[in-house]
């Protein structure tokens, strides 16, 4: 069928999509919206309009690579993550909703503080977490460390797009070796998977680098915690939150507790209870 219409190449594309996604219809919607310019809202109202030759490629183009288990932030360039807009490609990771507790968590302690902090984003990516906190909270100094130079490229967008460029100093080094100061608040959302359980779009298509946490997905915070200790602020009050996989609270709890004898140490779950962040305070 030679496709004229937006409704005949929403359903054409929905039909081809149903192997590769759980949700054809609405990728559908997404990737013809990103072609055409138009909201969601915008494309049920546009059943009917014609499309061009280019349009129809464009937005076929895509499908096809949609069908080859690429993410939908990749292929539209951009992810929404607390509210806020950023640029995403395969140079980073696609921010997910699960790591917003993190950010929801660092607001939550950095309110209960009366001074300036200085605060760092370990492996920060597309910056999303960095930017989130600091948007939040403009007053504090945000260091955004991450090992890859691309990834920090896409970072640098981010902060630019966001206007934060005087708030946030991002730094090539590999976990918190390179930071110049010591930290009230260390953040990180550090490689956690096992490469060969992970989804395969997410294995086919996002930076291994940001993803494998090694043999048993804890090499990351056998590094980082002891460090972690070295670097955050005596003689007042300093904390650290750890992105944790599902299944690893009691492993990265553990290891808290080998680098941090003296402090509070808790799991926070996520929306559906599932263990999601370790908070580590000390005083």
């Amino acid at each position: 069928m030679a496709i004229t219409t937006v409704r005949e190449a929403l359903i054409e594309a929905a039909s081809s999509l149903i192997s590769a996604s759980l949700t054809p219809q609405l990728d559908a919607r997404v990737l013809l919206g990103h072609v055409l310019g138009l909201t969601q809202t915008q494309i049920l109202a546009a059943f009917n309009d014609q499309l061009s030759t280019e349009q129809v490629e464009q937005f076929q183009g895509l499908i096809e690579r949609r069908s080859a288990l690429e993410p939908i932030a990749y292929l539209i360039g951009s992810r929404e993550f607390y509210g806020l807009m950023f640029n995403v490609d395969r140079r980073v990771l696609v921010p997910r909703p699960d790591t917003e507790i993190l950010v929801e968590q660092a607001l939550t302690w950095i309110k209960q503080q009366q001074r300036p902090l200085v605060v760092a984003d370990i492996g920060t990516g597309s910056g999303c977490i960095a930017v989130a906190v600091t948007k939040h909270a403009p007053t504090i100094k945000m260091y955004a460390v991450d090992l890859s130079p691309a990834a920090l490229a896409v970072a640098q967008s981010n902060v630019e797009r966001h206007g934060l460029q005087q708030q946030i100093e991002l730094i090539h080094g590999d976990g918190v070796s390179q930071l110049p100061e010591p930290i009230d608040l260390l953040l990180s959302n550090p490689p956690y998977t096992l490469l060969d359980e992970i989804e395969p779009g997410v294995r086919l298509h996002e930076p291994t680098l940001a993803l494998d946490g090694g043999p048993d997905g804890l090499d990351c915070y056998r590094q980082l915690l002891p460090a972690t200790a070295a670097i955050l602020r005596q003689g007042l009050p300093s904390a650290a939150l750890f992105e944790i996989g599902a299944w690893q609270g009691s492993e990265v709890i553990a290891l808290a507790q080998a680098s941090f004898p003296q402090a509070k140490i808790q799991l926070v779950r996520d929306l559906a209870a599932r263990d999601r962040v370790v908070q580590i305070e000390q005083v």
